[in-house]
């Protein structure tokens, strides 16, 4: 496998990692990465771009099964609302593609938040910063690449007190 940035920094920080690659014709649903390369789809996290009314951007990594609650991103960074970048905005403000972002090795350090189920799994899965490559480390090893909040971010999940 050809080394992408992502890899060229965590060498250069001496992280744990390992790698997987798999065959696309372009970006694939997170749960076809998760079997492509033969890992739960539990492990297996997406790294979504988002823009705050303040006009920050905000990174959020999400297990692929699972959607983004908008209203729970904001409040996780102190924004009132939230919206996805648009995809023609994502390779300039990042340097990534989409089905290729990773919240490692972006143009800039954004606020990076990972879902709280990632305390969960012993080792998540996240794109390799291209299409077609995925990197495993433990939470700990990508806390200490970048910093990261964790928080409740994704849809449902909510508890419920029936009176």
């Amino acid at each position: 496998m050809v080394k992408t940035n992502v890899m060229r920094i965590l060498d250069r920080a001496k992280a744990s990692y390992k790698t997987y690659e798999y065959k696309s014709d372009g970006a694939i649903s997170g749960t076809e990465v998760a079997k492509a390369i033969g890992k739960p789809v539990e492990c297996v996290f997406k790294t979504l771009v988002t823009v705050g009314k303040s006009g920050a951007n905000y990174v959020f990594v999400v297990p692929v099964a699972e959607e983004l609650d908008l209203k729970k991103a904001a409040s996780s960074v102190g924004e009132k609302s939230i919206e996805m970048l648009k995809s023609k905005n994502l390779l300039p403000t990042t340097g990534y593609v989409h089905g290729g972002c990773s919240p490692i090795g972006m143009k800039k350090q954004f606020v990076t938040t990972v879902h709280s189920s990632a305390k969960d799994v012993d080792t998540i899965v996240f794109s390799a910063g291209k299409i077609g490559a995925q990197v495993e480390m433990s939470l700990e090893t990508l806390g200490n690449i970048v910093p990261i909040k964790i928080a409740d971010i994704v849809v449902g999940n909510d508890l419920c007190v029936v009176p």
